[in-house]
C-alpha cells in the first residue's frame, strides 16, 4: 500500500513537470513568433534618403574661375550664376569679333604701306608702323630725332625707308592703323572684363556655398515618435521611432 502511494506521488510529480515543460516551450514559441512580427522600422534608426553633404568653397571657386557661373551651379544658386555665364559668353564673343576685325585692318594697312609708301614689311615691329603714320617720309622723321639729339631712335634709310606721295595717303593709312589699334585695345579691355567676371563669380560662388551649408544645417531635424504595441502573452511595450533628416 505504501509502495503504491509512493508510486502515485512520483507519477504525479513527473506528469506535472511534463505539463509545465510543455507549457513553457509553447509560451516560448509564441513569444518568438510574436517577436518576429515586429517590423524592423519600429526598432532601428531609419536614415533619410535625401541626405546632402556640405559643399566645398575651394571647389566652387575653382569652378567659377574656369567657367563663371559653374561655382554657383555647384552651390545650387545658378539663378544668379547664369548671368556670369552669359557675361562670359558675351565677353568671348567681343574678343573674337574685335580680334578678327583688328587683324583684317592690320593686313589692310600693311598692304597699303607696302603699295603706296614702298615699305619693306620684313622684321618691322608695331612701333615702326605707328611711326610711319605720323611722318610723311623717313627723312622728316630722322631729321626731327637728330634735332632733339635722339640719335638712337633714328632709322636706317636702307632698311626702314618709306615715303608717302602726299598727306592724303598718309592720313588714309593712319585711319586704317587707328582702326586696327582701336580693335586690339577693345580686345584687351574685353579680356580684362573676362578676368573681372571670373573673380566676381568666384566671390559669389564662395558666398553661395556658405549660404548653402548654413541652410542645410538649419534644415537638420529630429523626429521622435512614441507608440505602444500589445504583444500577446507579454506586457504592453513602448516602441520608439527615431529618424533624422537632412
Amino acid at each position: 500500500m505504501k509502495f503504491i502511494k509512493i508510486f502515485l506521488l512520483v507519477f504525479l510529480f513527473v506528469s506535472v513537470q511534463t505539463i509545465l515543460g510543455q507549457n513553457t516551450q509553447r509560451q516560448l514559441l509564441e513569444i518568438k513568433n510574436n517577436l518576429s512580427e515586429i517590423k524592423p522600422d519600429k526598432l532601428e534608426i531609419m536614415p533619410s534618403n535625401n541626405v546632402r553633404t556640405k559643399k566645398k568653397t575651394g571647389l566652387a571657386v575653382l569652378y567659377s574661375l574656369l567657367l563663371p557661373g559653374m561655382g554657383e551651379l555647384y552651390a545650387d544658386n545658378y539663378s544668379l550664376g547664369q548671368y556670369f555665364t552669359i557675361a562670359d559668353a558675351v565677353g568671348w564673343g567681343v574678343v573674337t569679333g574685335y580680334s578678327v576685325y583688328g587683324k583684317n585692318k592690320e593686313d589692310d594697312y600693311r598692304a597699303f604701306a607696302k603699295t603706296y609708301a614702298g615699305v619693306n614689311l620684313d622684321n618691322k615691329d608695331s612701333k615702326y608702323f605707328a611711326t610711319i603714320s605720323a611722318y610723311e617720309n623717313i627723312t622728316e622723321y630722322n631729321t626731327e630725332k637728330e634735332l632733339y639729339r635722339q640719335f638712337d631712335e633714328t632709322y636706317d634709310i636702307n632698311e626702314y625707308n618709306w615715303s608717302w606721295e602726299n598727306q592724303a595717303q598718309r592720313k588714309e593709312y593712319r585711319a586704317m592703323w587707328v582702326s586696327s589699334e582701336g580693335a586690339y585695345n577693345n580686345v584687351r579691355f574685353a579680356v580684362g572684363a573676362l578676368i573681372v567676371n571670373r573673380i566676381i563669380s568666384a566671390i559669389v560662388a564662395a558666398r553661395s556655398v556658405s549660404a548653402y551649408n548654413k541652410r542645410e544645417e538649419n534644415n537638420l531635424t529630429w523626429n521622435i515618435n512614441f507608440s505602444t504595441r500589445q504583444i500577446p502573452n507579454l506586457q504592453s511595450g513602448v516602441v520608439l521611432n527615431f529618424r533624422r533628416r537632412f
